[in-house]
């Protein structure tokens, strides 16, 4: 059996930036166990599956070690391929995932968007795990699908060197820390050493989370951010009541066969 895979680099406008996901297009649906022995191959943060249906697709994602239920950078690098190579007159797509129907439009200047579910936070008290984790102590802490800590100021966010064991043994998916930026809106980095990801380049789904909080603190719906990972990514985002719009450029690395 042969299987076309796609590598993307996601909120980026070169290689080498973003965020990279594999994409493998699939006639049918592989078993569960050959889709995650595919991710744990192919050692990305994401590897996203898609399976044609009637004018959608469904669309998995599996980290090398765990199905997720949410991944904005592998939906991202799944509708540039549609776009690129499966369905080269499309201006939309659909997919059908576990988090719901996700569209994606092409944009302008090369930019894809999507429209995914806004997910806000509830703000809680500072817990010491956190603290520890992180080597500091942000102003305000919340609590959603992933924890969420929120500083100052962009050199704290640059600065901070989290303790990976600590942040593994934390209930949530994984941990936000998010400021102000010095050049755009917010800034944000993303650890998820429970899924075997110590910080994710760029993580659109985060921003379900992130663009909530940061519209409603800024007093404006329409947000420029950065991931500022060493990698690092640029995203440009909307809130619309209770959705948001998260907008990003791809770009292809790679195209081959995997042969099983």
């Amino acid at each position: 059996m042969k299987i076309s895979i796609y590598q993307i680099d996601a909120f980026a406008s070169y290689v080498f930036k973003g965020n990279p996901a594999a994409v493998c297009p699939l006639k049918e649906w592989l078993d569960d166990s050959l889709m995650q022995a595919i991710a744990l191959e192919n050692n990305l943060s994401e590897t996203a599956f898609i399976v044609a249906t009637d004018g959608a697709y469904d669309l998995r994602w599996f980290t090398p070690v765990a199905e997720v239920d949410l991944c904005g950078h592998a939906t991202l690098a799944s509708a540039y391929v549609v776009f690129t190579h499966l369905e080269k007159q499309a201006s939309e797509v659909h997919f059908d995932t576990r988090s719901g129907r996700l569209n994606v439009q092409r944009g302008a200047n090369g930019l894809l968007v999507m429209d995914f579910p806004a997910q806000p936070g509830d703000a809680i008290a500072v817990s010491e795990e956190i603290v520890a984790g992180l080597g500091a102590e942000p102003s305000y802490f919340f609590a959603g699908k992933d924890l969420m800590a929120v500083f100052e100021r962009e050199s704290q966010i640059r600065a901070i060197e989290p303790d990976q064991k600590a942040l593994k043994k934390l209930e949530r998916r994984g941990v936000i820390i998010t400021a102000p930026g010095e050049k755009v809106d917010f800034v944000s980095r993303f650890f998820a050493p429970k899924y075997d990801i110590p910080e994710d380049p760029v993580t659109g789904s985060a921003h379900c989370m992130l663009i909530p909080y940061w519209a409603e603190h800024l007093g404006k719906t329409e947000l420029n951010a950065q991931q500022i990972s060493p990698r690092g990514g640029d995203l440009t985002c909307v809130l619309d009541g209770d959705r948001v719009r998260i907008a990003g450029c791809a770009v292809q690395y790679m195209v081959g066969e995997i042969n099983l």
